[in-house]
């Protein structure tokens, strides 16, 4: 016989098109919300150590092109990230030990290159406009306080960034190892690539 006294069970599910009721946990402070997320990116770094790391080539051996990989590879050694960037054909002039001389920029072709006044390729051309423009890009550079190419290698190297010359490039251009900077890796795209692929940002500038 059932148990007339014993209340009907109540439904706490919503009705239909109503938002789920939500409960408060006044023991729950902003910190401990904070504590929680930076618990959850933590683990989420030891599932997958890859999304610490990146993988930069630079290929190019210009003076406005040597910024932007030394640039990158600084801000992402910033937040923690290890990283490595691969120096590979005209690259290797930013690790060159005379890469004062060697990093140049060329106004001929170049129609981005901010300038005073608009120059004809036909004057871009002419002797000593090499050596102008890139002084005159240095001196930008240095008005507003940028870094120079010496100093981002050695903010990199204390940031323990890898630098890696691209040895088949090396001994194509009959360079030697003495004549790069200290510190500096050598090894093949092969050994570059094993670890690259494991990166999760992989750049090439």
């Amino acid at each position: 016989m059932p148990d007339e006294t014993r209340p009907a069970p109540t439904s706490t599910l919503p009705a239909v098109g109503e938002p789920p009721a939500v409960t408060a946990d006044p023991a729950v402070t902003g910190e401990d919300v904070r504590r929680i997320v930076r618990e959850e990116i933590e683990r989420a770094f030891r599932r997958d150590p890859a999304t610490r790391t990146a993988a930069i080539i630079a290929s190019k051996g210009t003076l406005d092109w040597a910024y932007p990989p030394l640039i990158l590879a600084n801000a992402a050694a910033a937040v923690g990230m290890d990283v490595s960037v691969f120096f590979t054909f005209y690259g290797l002039n930013i690790i060159h030990k005379d890469a004062a001389r060697k990093l140049k920029i060329d106004p001929v072709g170049n129609p981005a290159m901010p300038m005073p006044v608009r120059i004809p390729d036909i004057i871009s051309s002419l002797p000593g406009m090499v050596p102008m423009a890139s002084a005159m890009m240095r001196s930008k550079f240095a008005k507003k306080h940028v870094a120079t190419i010496g100093e981002l290698l050695a903010t990199a190297q204390e940031a323990e960034v890898r630098l890696i010359a691209c040895q088949m490039t090396v001994d194509v251009f009959g360079y030697t190892e003495d004549e790069f900077i200290d510190g500096v890796e050598f090894a093949g795209a092969a050994a570059f690539m094993a670890r690259a692929r494991r990166a999760h940002v992989t750049l090439f500038v």
